[in-house]
């Protein structure tokens, strides 16, 4: 029997901790030969390279260079990038992660040559249409045959947007496949000692969403609560390209707020699991803090993960100075409710995808040869 051929498409950090499980499950089913495409959305050595070293993710086997100042531009160039590469492959399935625009890029353009199309992290809406990676999720979720949720609201919102219900798979968490995979090797990162760090003395920042910091106002005010929170016990802040760009350009400093580039994946992970609190406005790490334990208050005044507030660590604070300085003193002063890990991010969301695509290996069959009719003549 021929094995299945089933295209992976990533392009962007976040996408890189949700493959990584998935590609090593598909390798080990001998029935199914992954193919993994990088779109290049992501493509500097601080925000890609050190990812797929620290994951154990194999080469791609087909690297795009994407350009594109723009939103728009950049999908166009990914999918103009995306189609050849996917006609290359002669894939059966393809499989897309996240929200971001290497996601919705490879999902038009899989859905146009006529590929079943799977949706991991299906079904999560923040219901805020401001927001570019909402657009991206909603439009996906729309193409795709095969919808893998990681919460219980993912198949609600879902079924209330129309989508069957046989299309709609709860597998669980990829990203906490890959967290509890690298947790113990990633006690072994030294990143605290080159920070000069204790343990359970520190919090860590993140920001990086267009509402958060491309609006000059907002962004000093954010950046002086961290300063405010530093007076209390040392923030550490990994800057992402465009924050670090945006700080920058106003000339803003911190006496009690540690600067640092993008940090690889296991020292992150390290930097989180032994830190005291986490404000982020990131989806994937309010997911990660649940699991790690470790407060984390949420810079937004919406999330699209709800399951990390009802069961997990995460608090939705919004962007209101003296509200985050509050909840942050808060958490500090009260330290953390239990909370049991939401259903099934157990660490084998991923077999569960792979099993799922073993499972539609007749229905794939029949896709392919239907793809290999000769192509109706289109509308003018």
């Amino acid at each position: 029997m021929q094995k299945l051929k089933i295209v992976c498409v990533v392009g962007a950090r976040p996408n890189f901790v949700k493959m990584a499980p998935i590609m090593s499950e598909l390798r080990s089913r001998p029935n199914i030969a992954p193919v993994l495409i990088h779109t290049g959305q992501h493509y500097s050595p601080e925000m890609s390279d050190s990812f797929f070293q620290d994951l154990d993710i194999p080469a791609p086997d087909l690297s795009l260079k994407v350009l594109g100042s723009t939103h728009t531009q950049q999908i166009a160039d990914i999918m103009r990038q995306t189609e050849p590469a996917l006609a290359s492959v002669d894939a059966d399935m393809a499989v897309v992660v996240g929200d971001v625009n290497s996601t919705l890029a490879a999902a038009l353009t899989a859905v146009k040559m006529g590929l079943p199309l799977a949706h991991v992290e299906a079904g999560l809406r923040s219901f805020d249409r401001t927001m570019p990676e909402e657009i991206n999720r909603i439009v996906t979720d729309t193409l795709s045959d095969y919808l893998f949720t990681s919460e219980p609201s993912g198949a609600r919102n879902l079924l209330r947007e129309g989508v069957p219900e046989h299309k709609i798979f709860f597998v669980g968490n990829v990203m906490i496949d890959t967290l509890l995979k690298s947790r113990t090797k990633a006690a072994a990162s030294n990143v605290l000692q080159q920070l000069g760090l204790e343990p359970r003395n520190y919090a860590v920042a993140t920001l990086h969403r267009p509402s958060n910091v491309d609006e000059p106002a907002g962004l000093r005010n954010l950046v002086q609560v961290l300063e405010k929170i530093g007076e209390r016990l040392k923030v550490v802040f990994p800057l992402h390209p465009r924050t670090r760009s945006r700080i920058e350009a106003q000339g803003l400093t911190c006496a009690n707020v540690i600067f640092v580039p993008p940090l690889g994946y296991l020292d992150f992970l390290r930097l989180m699991d032994e830190g005291r609190l986490v404000l982020t406005d990131s989806g994937g790490i309010q997911e990660e803090t649940t699991i790690l334990g470790v407060p984390c208050l949420t810079l937004r005044e919406n999330t699209e993960r709800p399951i990390t507030i009802e069961q997990g660590t995460n608090r939705l604070v919004g962007v209101q100075p003296e509200n985050i300085i509050r909840a942050a003193f808060e958490a500090l002063d009260r330290g953390l409710r239990s909370a049991e890990p939401p259903p099934l991010w157990d660490g084998h969301a991923s077999a569960r995808i792979a099993d799922a695509i073993e499972a539609s290996a007749d229905a794939l069959a029949a896709a392919r040869a239907a793809r290999g009719a000769p192509p109706a003549t289109p509308r003018r």
